[in-house]
C-alpha cells in the first residue's frame, strides 16, 4: 500500500498479510512524518517479516545474533532531508518481525495491531534522527511515540518501560 502523500510501501510476508494492519500502519508512518515537517513526497519502506531474517539483519548491522522487534535503516543524513522545497528523498527501511514481535505483544497483553503501529512509529522516529542512547533522547523519543500513538488513538500503554541508564 502507498500514501498518496509521501511514498509509504508496505510489504507484508504472505503467512502475516492476515493479521497485519497496513492502512493502520501507513497513517502511522505519515502522521509521524506530517507531524515533523517532513515534506510531502520523502519515501519511507516498511516491511514486515519473520525472525530469521530481522535475526539475520540484526547480526550483519548490529553484532547481535538474535532477532528483535524493529529494525530502522536510515537512507542518509536525516538532516539532508528536512529542508522544504528539496526534490523527494528516500528517507529509509523499517524492518519488523512479525513472530517476534507477536509473541512479545501476547506476553505483555498487547493488541498486536497497536503494538505494530508503535514499531512503525518507533522506526519513523529513527529514520528522521530520533534515538534512545542516552536517556535524554530516550525521554524525548519516548515522549514523542506518546503524542503520535494518542492521536492514533493507540494507548501508550504499548511503549516498554524507559530504559536505565
Amino acid at each position: 500500500m502507498m500514501d498518496n502523500t509521501y511514498g509509504i510501501f508496505v510489504y507484508v510476508d504472505d503467512a502475516y498479510a492476515p493479521a497485519v494492519p497496513v492502512a493502520r500502519l501507513t497513517e502511522a508512518v505519515a502522521l509521524t512524518l506530517r507531524r515533523h515537517e517532513i515534506p510531502p513526497g520523502r519515501e519511507v519502506a516498511l516491511a514486515i517479516t519473520g525472525d530469521e531474517e530481522v535475526r539475520a539483519l540484526n547480526r550483519q548491522h548490529r553484532q547481535i545474533d538474535a532477532p528483535t522487534d524493529v529494525l530502522s535503516f536510515p537512507a542518509g543524513d536525516p538532516d539532508e532531508y528536512l529542508p522544504p522545497g528539496e526534490d523527494a528523498a528516500y528517507l529509509g527501511d523499517i524492518v519488523v518481525a512479525y513472530p517476534y514481535t507477536a509473541t512479545h505483544a501476547a506476553e505483555d497483553g498487547h493488541d498486536l495491531a497497536d503494538v505494530l503501529v508503535l514499531l512503525a512509529v518507533h522506526g519513523t522516529l529513527h529514520l528522521i534522527g530520533y534515538d534512545h542512547d542516552t536517556a535524554t533522547a530516550q525521554a524525548a523519543m519516548w515522549s514523542e511515540q506518546e503524542s503520535i500513538l494518542r492521536a492514533l488513538g493507540v494507548s501508550p500503554d504499548v511503549l516498554p518501560p524507559l530504559y536505565d541508564f
